[in-house]
């Protein structure tokens, strides 16, 4: 999920990382610090909308969850005589190697067929965790920089990319963004609307639309 933030911290925030547990610090030392560090991942797992979302998503998406459950078990009990098989002449004297190549080939494909096919089963349920996690990571930066006014930091390090060694827990905002985000957005659509897709395919879409617009386009005349 880390990468859906990095357009957002890129516009102002700097990276770096944090290990050390958070803990409340001395008023003292609030308004003395100026430089803050955050998980951006961790506000969003943690937030209110987030784990309400998760656990409805559960509820709404039951059928696709059971149907590939049940397909997973089927495709395991299809594979697993064959693996058995390859197992086995694999052990056995003089074995045929071209056989045994052909096997794990097949066995690989109906391997790669069932991923597919389950995907396709969970699409649904995966396109409204992307639909989440976009609604909540539209408020996360304003959620960052609230809680940054507040604890008067005017530098929010991003604690996800080891960038900083060591820092004490008193820089460690994550917990109040988290509080802040839940204030600006305490809950969440599961379910997308009709025709919705993720931000990358539609920007993809869009960047497809203007190079198609642009080969229309007629040229222009040259000039007498």
């Amino acid at each position: 999920m880390k990468h859906i933030f990095k357009p957002a911290f890129a516009a102002g925030i700097a990276i770096a990382s944090l290990t050390a547990p958070m803990a409340v610090a001395p008023a003292s030392a609030q308004a003395a610090q100026s430089i803050g560090v955050v998980n951006p991942d961790a506000v969003v797992t943690n937030s209110a909308a987030y784990q309400a979302a998760q656990q409805q998503r559960q509820t709404t998406y039951q059928a696709q969850i059971q149907q590939a459950q049940q397909r997973r078990d089927q495709i395991q009990a299809e594979l697993d005589p064959l693996i058995q098989k390859l197992q086995a002449d694999s052990q056995a004297a003089n074995a045929n190697q071209q056989a045994l190549q052909q096997q794990a080939a097949t066995i690989q494909q109906k391997e790669q067929a069932g991923q597919r096919e389950l995907q396709q089963i969970l699409a649904p349920y995966s396109l409204s965790q992307a639909y989440v996690e976009e609604q909540i990571n539209d408020k996360l930066m304003e959620a960052v920089q609230n809680a940054a006014k507040k604890r008067n930091v005017t530098l929010v390090l991003d604690a996800t990319s080891g960038a900083v060694a060591y820092a004490e827990a008193s820089y460690n905002i994550t917990q109040d963004a988290v509080n802040e985000l839940n204030a600006l957005l305490p809950s969440v659509q599961v379910v997308p609307p009709e025709g919705w897709l993720p931000r990358r395919m539609r920007q993809q879409q869009a960047q497809q639309q203007q190079a198609q617009q642009q080969q229309t386009q007629p040229a222009a005349a040259p000039g007498r």
